[in-house]
């Protein structure tokens, strides 16, 4: 059975990544045998690892890292943002009203 990686998530990208010094922990990683490239090239947009210079220089000019790019520019979606859309945000809703019947029991019984 084949499973597709995902990737990391634009709003995890937008916080915790962008950040200048997170940026710069990630461009400057230390060797490691285990990923693509010994973990020296790395997409920071994309987060992506790449095996040569001139392939993470080519995605650069890629129409993906640049739909990326594009995409990251837009705010990332919040949690009061994601509550609103399911129907559950603050305003819009009616104000509770009270059940009151018609008649009252007492009345049926006369």
């Amino acid at each position: 059975m084949l499973v597709q990686v995902r990737s990391r998530d634009l709003d995890l990208i937008q916080l915790i990544d962008l950040d200048p010094k997170n940026r710069a922990a990630l461009e400057a990683q230390p060797l490691d045998f285990e990923k693509p490239g010994l973990a020296q090239h790395y997409c920071v947009e994309c987060a992506k690892y790449y095996e040569t210079d001139t392939a993470l220089q080519s995605h650069w000019r890629s129409k993906v890292h640049k739909r990326r790019c594009k995409e990251l520019k837009q705010p990332a979606y919040t949690i009061e943002e994601a509550e609103r859309a399911a129907g559950l945000g603050k305003e819009g809703k009616r104000a509770t009203t009270i059940f009151r019947p018609l008649f009252s029991p007492e009345d049926a019984m006369v």
